[in-house]
């Protein structure tokens, strides 16, 4: 088995695990509305992460700046004005492909 199918697995497992634990540890209880606020911000900030990470890091070597972060502005200023998705995305590529052209 190669090392990317044994991360698969234990991520597989671990997942399975984390979604068993919370209906036994709280014995079939509804979470409470604070617990649920606070679970559905999870999600948003880990995509949040994701993106800034995938942006702004070269291969291990720091943090870069370059035409990527113009695209990320470009797509949210995008999403500030409330395009459309399909808009957001062709906003963000455009202003990555100008943004590399001229420099």
């Amino acid at each position: 088995m190669t090392a990317a199918w044994i991360t698969i697995a234990v991520l597989f497992v671990g997942t399975a695990l984390s979604k068993a634990a919370g209906p036994l540890t709280t014995g079939g209880k509804p979470p409470s509305g604070r617990a649920l606020r606070v679970t559905r911000l999870v999600a948003p900030a880990i995509l949040a992460a994701l993106v800034a990470y995938e942006t702004l890091s070269n291969d291990g070597d720091g943090l870069v700046v370059d035409a990527r972060l113009v695209g990320l502005g470009a797509a949210a200023l995008a999403i500030l004005a409330r395009a459309p998705m399909i808009v957001t995305v062709l906003l963000a590529a455009a202003a990555t492909a100008l943004t590399r052209a001229l420099i």
